[in-house]
């Protein structure tokens, strides 16, 4: 019986309507990275296994796919029952590991496996950052749209294997990048349509100084991990949190203010100078706020909006400065749909200190969810051939090949049925395949220069010229 054929968990197919709506998102975003001067680069889809491994915490080790090593790896079944160590064979070569070595999967994995599919754009580019630092120009601008992979487990809007679209600037500590990067958002929103995008700032040092006057600061992590909750568990039940995690109440009644934190950017920013006067690192954290929400005032944006959220805390291990997220209009249930924010040292764990850098991301699969929900990608994205050409025979294909060669130097997309077959079957392979005209050539026609070309959607048919006919499927 042959084998019913399958893909991984975690992975997916995409039909061709998919795949050009998809490419309609990634064009978009290109172009728009490049309007704003990021350039393109590339890294391979898997690194050397020690250039990966530790950079995302114990967690993001466990998801990262490793790949086998060449060669036949397999155990000495002679010394498995041995205690102390059991010997990995490698095509002619041995080496023996203890036993206790072998319950650790990474170390074992070690030896058999030294690279690994990436996990993410963001440490590989670091990577390319400091192996190509002496032909890089600074401040530098990059931008990467490529599949990234993660063991993790499958459920709905979680996959092993997605792609990630990111733009960050290494090599520059002005915050006029994060203000640049809060217009390319808008940019790439307003050219998708998409309304009513609120893009979410907050900044590390603010938490910081927040956890600084409340007498917190052991325990910043715990104190905004349950912050970052407020939306989902309420006032209620981050107090308890922060309670369960050691967080005094005395530290609690300081905190009270951020749990009805409403008002204009400007209103939130006077709150915040008022909480944290205390706190240089705090205030610091303001003035790069108030630098940031300023001048995008003065600005504007075309259809999104920024607002500042005291509650934001992605990435609170990594980012030093901004923090960005941003949320579906109102009404759409989904989650972030980029996000981003400022880091110090990107590059110091390759040895390179000092590299300050700021990037944003955006969520391809939930952009696309959105889109498709709000019915807003356009119909021509999915349309496949202006125009099919009937077949009815050898002269009369050759007539048509003709002239389609023509079409399509003046990028007209059109094609011809490959078969002599019912006409009744090549207008259905029409319909089926969405194309809005069919192109009729018999004798009369390749006697008088003409086509009948018929609208599929009404039914009408007419005789025109190759002229006309170029110009109708424009």
């Amino acid at each position: 019986m042959a084998q019913k054929p399958s893909i991984p968990k975690g992975t997916r197919d995409f039909s061709p309507a998919e795949v050009a709506k998809r490419n309609y998102i990634f064009s978009i975003i290109k172009s728009n990275f490049e309007k704003f001067g990021f350039q393109p680069i590339e890294t391979p889809t898997f690194e050397n296994s020690e250039t990966l491994m530790g950079k995302y915490g114990e967690e993001g080790d466990r998801l990262i796919f490793k790949i086998l090593n060449s060669g036949n790896y397999f155990f000495n079944k002679n010394k498995i029952e041995l205690p102390e160590s059991i010997e990995v064979l490698q095509s002619n070569s041995a080496e023996t590991i203890s036993v206790n070595e072998l319950v650790e999967l990474n170390k074992f994995t070690g030896k058999i496996s030294e690279k690994a599919l990436r996990y993410d754009l963001t440490v590989p580019f670091a990577r390319y950052v400091v192996q190509h630092q002496n032909e890089i120009e600074f401040p530098f601008k990059r931008y990467q749209i490529q599949p990234v992979w993660r063991a993790d487990r499958p459920q709905k809007g979680r996959f092993r294997e997605f792609y990630q679209c990111d733009a960050d600037v290494v090599g520059s500590t002005s915050l006029w990048q994060e203000v640049e990067l809060v217009q390319l958002y808008d940019s790439v929103f307003s050219a998708l349509e998409l309304e009513g995008v609120t893009i979410k700032i907050n900044n590390r040092k603010i938490l910081s100084g927040i956890a600084e006057v409340i007498g917190a600061s052991d325990k910043l992590i715990d104190f905004t991990v349950a912050l970052d909750k407020l939306d989902k568990i309420g006032e209620d039940g981050v107090k308890k949190e922060m309670v369960e995690k050691g967080i005094s109440e005395a530290a609690l009644e300081k905190v009270q203010p951020l749990f009805n934190f409403t008002g204009t950017i400007a209103e939130k920013i006077e709150k915040l100078s008022a909480l944290l006067s205390s706190s240089p690192e705090g205030m610091k954290g303001v003035e790069e706020l108030q630098f940031i929400c300023d001048n995008i005032k003065v600005l504007g944006l075309d259809k999104s909006e920024l607002d500042l959220d005291v509650t934001l805390a992605r990435g609170l291990n990594y980012y030093t400065g901004a923090i960005f997220e941003v949320s579906a209009p109102k009404g759409v249930a989904m989650g972030s749909i980029g996000g981003g924010g400022r880091y110090d040292d990107l590059t110091g764990i390759f040895g390179l200190k000092n590299m300050s850098g700021v990037g944003i991301s955006f969520g391809l699969d939930r952009i696309y969810l959105v889109l498709e929900e709000l019915n807003l990608f356009p119909e021509t994205v999915t349309s496949t051939s202006k125009a099919l050409f009937l077949n009815f025979g050898q002269e009369e294909a050759l007539y048509s090949m003709k002239t389609i060669s023509q079409l399509r130097k003046e990028g007209i997309k059109v094609e011809m049925y490959p078969d002599n077959a019912k006409i009744g079957k090549q207008f259905q392979h029409a319909d089926k395949r969405g194309i809005p005209f069919a192109v009729i050539v018999g004798g009369d026609e390749i006697a008088n220069n003409q086509y009948a070309l018929k609208d599929l959607a009404s039914g009408e048919q007419k005789k025109v010229s190759l002229e006309e006919l170029k110009e109708l499927l424009k």
